[in-house]
C-alpha cells in the first residue's frame, strides 16, 4: 500500500522538476531562439524601377470586377479583366500620378500584354471565363489615409470602390 503512494509522490516530484527543462539548452525546441522580423534585402535600385517607355501593354478591354482586401499593413487591390481573345498576359495594375491619390482618388490602369499576332491563341475567343485575367496592387496604410475612392480603368469601362 505504501509503495503506490511513494511511487506517485516520486513521479509528481520528477515531473515538477521537468518544468526547468523547457528553458534548458538541452530542449531541442529552444535551439534556434525566438523568431524576429528580418531586415528587408532588395536588389531594386534606390527610388524603384522607372516605367519603361517600351512598355507596349494595352488597356484590358473590360474591367469585370474590383475588390479591396484589408491587411494589417494596408490594402490589396484585386481586379479581373476580360480581353477580346485568348493569350493576353503580363497583367498589371499601374498606378497613375506616381501612385499618389488626387482629390482622394487613387487611379490605376489595368494593362495586359498582347498575344503574338497571327498565332492560333491570338484568334481564339472561347468562353469569358477562359479569357479572364487578374492583377493586383498593394496600397500601404500611409497612402490609404488620403484615399476615399479607388478607380481601375480599362479600354471600355472603369470600376470604382468608395470608402
Amino acid at each position: 500500500m505504501k509503495s503506490p503512494l511513494v511511487a506517485t509522490l516520486m513521479l509528481s516530484l520528477a515531473l515538477a522538476g521537468c518544468g526547468g527543462f523547457g528553458s534548458s539548452r538541452l530542449n531541442p525546441l529552444n535551439w534556434f531562439g525566438e523568431s524576429r522580423q528580418a531586415e528587408a534585402v532588395t536588389l531594386a535600385p534606390e527610388g524603384g524601377y522607372g516605367v519603361s517607355a517600351s512598355d507596349r501593354r494595352l488597356l484590358v478591354d473590360q474591367v469585370t470586377s474590383l475588390e479591396i482586401r484589408r491587411t494589417p499593413e494596408g490594402a490589396i487591390i484585386s481586379a479581373a479583366g476580360l480581353p477580346r481573345t485568348q493569350g493576353w498576359w503580363d497583367a498589371e495594375l499601374v498606378a497613375e500620378n506616381n501612385g499618389l491619390p488626387v482629390g482622394g482618388t487613387m487611379t490605376y490602369r489595368f494593362v495586359v500584354g498582347e498575344p503574338v499576332p497571327g498565332t492560333a491563341v491570338a484568334s481564339r475567343v472561347l468562353t469569358p471565363e477562359s479569357r479572364e485575367v487578374t492583377a493586383g496592387a498593394f496600397i500601404s496604410n500611409i497612402k490609404l489615409q488620403d484615399v476615399r475612392r479607388i478607380v481601375v480603368t480599362g479600354a471600355g469601362n472603369s470600376r470604382v470602390v468608395n470608402r
